[in-house]
């Protein structure tokens, strides 16, 4: 009977094992092993083993260095956006309205729209000629003439940093949520007998509480920012000044052709999000000690 059962256990897994092997060990391992090698498609007769030269050379090369510390500040700006932002969505969303159902549905079409969608979108907003936040800041007096939102390095950083929070920064609000009703409210009511204030509630009870899915979802909106991709694409295309570690990668693999060097650097992203990853686990079953 034991072995019947182990014998359906593995029957029902065996699908997804061969979809989990066919489309993610398998891709990683030729991805790992073009990054060994000197393989450009301009020049498919070059081909050859050179080791870890691919990844010394991404590792002196200004340009991706250039890249990285947009992506960094990408991270940077959407870590903090979407966890200072979140908590206070989940607050706002764990009170008792009538309308609270219908504030939950608004709240998640930001999440439930897609990345390209949500980056045209905002490309319109902040276009400088007819995008709505000019005619918005002309209207009011604040400026008296269009500003170029999406010209230099910090401004289309920034906005796309904005345009990924606005994104994640739902998913991390109904988690958070659903970590705050799972507290108990006795300890509340102690708190509310023994005098305390909301604020000093929140930062003694509901913020310890809640740390363990805090940093679940901060680790998930991390590795979204590490590969931001459609978003900067929608709002300034492929150009050098918004260049990210995504789409370093990107122009190296499909545009340049060059797959030994796009895939070593695939793989750099890939063992960044990696760690991101190894939090993200560490985490998600971590238990709360009321």
């Amino acid at each position: 009977m034991k072995d019947n059962k182990r014998r359906l256990v593995f029957l029902m897994l065996l699908p997804m094992s061969v979809i989990m092997i066919g489309l993610v060990f398998y891709p990683i391992a030729v991805t790992f092993g073009y990054s060994l090698h000197q393989m450009k498609l301009t020049a498919p007769t070059a081909d050859e083993f050179i080791g870890l030269e691919n990844y010394v050379s991404i590792l002196k090369d200004p340009g991706f260095w250039y890249s990285f510390w947009n992506s960094f500040v990408i991270l940077v700006v959407v870590v903090v956006l979407s966890g200072i932002i979140g908590i206070a969505v989940a607050l706002l969303l764990n009170i008792d309205t009538p309308i609270k159902g219908l504030l939950m549905a608004i709240a998640i079409i930001p999440w439930a729209l897609p990345p390209i969608v949500n980056g045209v979108m905002w490309r319109w907003i902040f276009h400088p000629s007819y995008g709505f936040l000019n005619k918005f800041l002309l209207g009011v007096g604040v400026i008296d003439q269009p500003v170029q939102w999406l010209s230099g390095r910090f401004n289309i950083i920034l906005i796309a940093s904005l345009v990924t929070a606005w994104r994640n920064i739902p998913f991390c609000a109904v988690v958070l949520l659903a970590a705050m009703q799972s507290i108990p409210q006795q300890l509340y009511e102690a708190a509310t007998i023994d005098g305390s204030s909301k604020m000093k509630m929140f930062w003694m009870i509901t913020f310890p509480l809640i740390m363990p899915s805090l940093v679940v979802v901060l680790t998930s909106t991390s590795i979204t920012a590490i590969n931001v991709f459609d978003e900067i694409v929608s709002l300034s295309g492929y150009g050098d000044v918004s260049k990210t570690l995504m789409i370093n990668s990107y122009l190296q693999t499909f545009s340049f052709l060059n797959f030994g060097l796009g895939s070593a650097m695939t793989y750099i992203i890939l063992i960044v999000a990696g760690l991101l990853g190894l939090v993200y686990i560490k985490n998600v079953y971590k238990e709360v000690d009321y």
